[in-house]
């Protein structure tokens, strides 16, 4: 074996390892939860069988599993890249939320226009709001040093509120009771895989963007600034990286990722702005790319256990009786175990520091 063989396989045991404690993870959180259901009086054997079974037990079942998948992938992998950088977008939520109503009033605005251009101007227009609601937040970061995490949970509510006003306001279709936009016309909907269902060609779109991901990490050269700034802040900057423009652009482009969100979830299944169309996207979206390990590879994976759970939860409920807040139990088994190796490892550091002292 030659040298360059050796230091490839070398480079590859990190990310080896790090797949290693996701599998862990997810075993035992299963484990968990099946203690869980046999205290409770279930059979946590019969429940997970069910759940498959819901997932994966039909053609109509395996497309509404990947359509349950495919808006965390977009949401996952804009957690994934802010922690790239060692910056944590907590306000994925209101990024969706603002890019869904940006895409949904461009649609409407350029209605009877042909289908090509206004799906770019929907795309376009919902990228640029959650990346300007993003870059904001990068900016205040780098410029000011303000915390991103408390930017963002402000933002989300200052977004979300803002959206729900024009859903009842301004944007909402006088001829519907519920607080949601015009529908933006069947034309410009994006295409069915699987006819009569919400798995739609977005899917497609998710997975060419975990390709890009993984070349534009691991190939260029702006991968790797902000891979470096997230590993060693005060290293990259000694070596000529710029840290303002690199935690600004971050964040932008990490809201813009969370913003596609939105826009394929009006583009792909509600055809309109709805108010409250997420049922927290922005947030299972920091699980996923945490299960994930921030790798493209990884966030595709982990979304789709998150939609199997999601998809095969109702199944679980009234054939096993399992209620289906037990998925949210086991979602959050799930993170814990995957954050309990870095928690120890903390712990175990300050212990040698106090030593030291």
């Amino acid at each position: 074996m030659t040298l360059k063989e050796k230091n490839k396989i070398y480079a590859m045991l990190p990310e080896l390892r790090n797949l290693l404690l996701s599998v862990i993870a997810i075993i035992l959180s299963l484990f968990v939860t099946a203690v869980i259901m046999l205290i409770s009086g279930y059979h946590p054997v019969e429940a997970f069988r069910v759940l498959l079974e819901g997932a994966f037990g039909s053609k109509n079942s395996i497309a509404t599993t990947l359509g349950k998948t495919t808006p965390l992938i977009f949401v996952g992998m804009a957690c994934a890249y802010s922690n790239k950088g060692g910056l944590f977008n907590i306000g994925c939520e209101g990024q969706l939320y603002i890019g869904a109503l940006a895409a949904t009033y461009a649609a409407l605005m350029m209605h009877g226009m042909p289908r090509t251009l206004v799906l770019a101007a929907t795309f376009s227009s919902g990228m640029l709001a959650g990346g300007l609601v993003g870059g904001l937040n990068g900016f205040l970061k780098a410029k000011l040093n303000i915390s991103e995490v408390l930017v963002a949970i402000m933002l989300n509510y200052i977004l979300r509120f803002f959206t729900s006003y024009c859903a009842h306001g301004p944007l909402k279709d006088p001829a519907s009771s519920v607080a949601q936009t015009v529908a933006i016309g069947d034309n410009y909907m994006l295409t069915k895989l699987v006819p009569k269902s919400q798995l739609t060609t977005a899917l497609l779109i998710g997975i060419l963007l975990a390709v890009i991901l993984y070349f534009f990490f691991s190939k260029t050269r702006a991968g790797f600034n902000i891979r470096a700034v997230g590993e060693n802040g005060t290293a990259a900057q000694a070596s000529g990286i710029g840290m303002m423009g690199t935690v600004i652009m971050t964040m932008t482009v990490s809201g813009a990722l969370a913003a596609l969100t939105g826009i394929t979830e009006v583009l792909g299944k509600t055809g309109k702005f709805v108010d409250g169309f997420s049922p927290g996207y922005g947030f299972t979206g920091i699980a996923v790319a945490v299960l994930g390990r921030n790798h493209p590879v990884g966030v595709l994976l982990s979304a789709l256990l998150f939609g199997i759970m999601e998809s095969g939860a109702m199944k679980m409920s009234y054939i096993a009786g399992v209620p289906t807040s037990m998925i949210k139990v086991m979602q959050g088994l799930v993170i814990l175990f995957v954050a309990t190796p870095k928690l120890v490892t903390s712990i175990m550091r300050k212990g040698e520091n106090k030593w030291k002292i």
